[in-house]
């Protein structure tokens, strides 16, 4: 088993408030799980408006599948989400 987990760097510039915040946040891990099959989450930046720090996972049976997996989720929120932009990324693999 393998288990690939990704942290993002996220810039939010439209953001004016934690609400709004919350509420790009949330339709953005929803549509990563839904189009990814990922789980992800806010894990850092918490307080601040207009950055945060997004943790996403998954499994798989090959540490190549679960990198493209990834990748391809980081160059989805860079092309399909302009109110978001990506400012760093990191892909890690654990072998099980």
């Amino acid at each position: 088993m393998v288990v690939g987990t990704c942290t993002i760097e996220l810039h939010l510039p439209g953001i004016h408030s934690l609400k709004q915040k919350r509420s790009c946040l949330k339709s953005l891990t929803a549509r990563l799980h839904k189009t990814f099959n990922v789980s992800a989450a806010e894990v850092g930046l918490h307080d601040v408006w207009q950055s945060s720090t997004l943790g996403a996972s998954v499994t798989s049976t090959t540490a190549v599948h679960a990198t493209q997996v990834l990748e391809n989720m980081v160059l989805w929120i860079e092309q399909n989400r302009p109110d978001v932009m990506v400012v760093d990324y990191h892909v890690e693999i654990v072998h099980f």
